[in-house]
């Protein structure tokens, strides 16, 4: 089995209208652009191509962007923003499915401070004893070096109640600058892996590509064969690719980096990330060690 290698973007550039690109671990890493970013997005919006950054934070498309601005990636360089949080969001303003309109309206945040606008604009109570709950919304932990641990108890509590979870991020870890560091995707696996109901946002579950593909659609990208999802994890960015039937890129230096044995100035291996990949399930279109042009 093997895999096609590229070089840079530009090598497909050509082949797609359409660019659904993830955001930790590939354009940026917690706190500035990686190498070579700014220039690819630079290229690819000069040459007409429509770019949608879809991210698993979990906190609204705004303040993502906002925070793409502060660390160097301002709006220009890219067509829209769309996010797990954005997601798990709107679907509790509307409590537009079965689910959401069985949730009652006390909710337990499972997350830091800096997150609670989440909450904003929504007709909830935030409660602080998980006995009083109706449900929990799982947004991430408080440090980047936390694990799990720390929040077994009220989990588990949480379970003995049958409390659902609403997951406002699907990822189990991303990468902050260059250390992997758990997300709201691990409370929501120990917590479902355990007979918990949870609600999963973000990639990667179809629903979030279909919001954007309706947003490619309105910039004039209506086939989904000229969109192309590049990311860094198989279980989100790349099975969600495969799952909703477009090409992906893996960008090798992302939290796959150690599985893929990267080592600098050696050429990616795409015999051991193709076995890699169709072992979880999900295999790229091709891989490339950076997103730069």
């Amino acid at each position: 089995m093997s895999l096609r290698i590229l070089h840079g973007v530009r090598e497909i550039a050509a082949d797609y209208d359409g660019f659904l690109l993830d955001l930790w671990g590939v354009l940026h890493d917690g706190s500035k652009p990686f190498p070579g970013v700014v220039d690819a997005l630079t290229r690819l919006k000069a040459a007409g191509k429509k770019l949608v950054i879809l991210s698993n934070a979990p906190r609204r498309a705004a303040t993502v962007a906002g925070r793409l601005d502060a660390v160097g990636i301002p709006g220009a360089l890219y067509s829209a923003v769309h996010s797990s949080g954005e997601e798990a969001w709107r679907h509790l303003h509307g409590r537009d499915d079965p689910f959401f309109r069985a949730l009652g309206r006390r909710c337990y945040f499972l997350g830091p401070r800096r997150d609670d606008p989440l909450m904003e604009g929504l007709d909830y109570e935030r409660v602080d004893d998980v006995a009083h709950a109706d449900f929990l919304l799982a947004v991430g932990p408080a440090g980047w070096e936390e694990t799990v641990t720390p929040y077994e108890s009220v989990l588990d509590a949480a379970l003995a109640r049958g409390l659902p979870m609403v997951c406002a991020n699907a990822d189990l870890v991303v990468m902050h600058q260059g250390r992997r560091s758990i997300c709201a995707g691990a409370m929501a696996a120990y917590y479902e892996q355990r007979g918990g109901k949870v609600r999963w946002h973000g990639k990667p579950y179809r629903s979030v590509y279909e919001f954007c593909f309706s947003l490619f659609a309105k910039f004039g990208v209506a086939d989904r064969k000229r969109i192309v999802a590049i990311g860094d994890s198989l279980r989100t960015d790349i099975a969600g690719a495969v799952g909703v039937g477009i090409d992906s890129v893996l960008v090798a230096s992302g939290i796959h980096a150690d599985e893929i044995g990267l080592t600098p100035n050696v050429p990616l291996d795409a015999d051991r990330i193709a076995a890699l990949a169709a072992a979880q399930g999900a295999v790229p279109t091709a891989a490339m060690n950076e997103f730069r042009w």
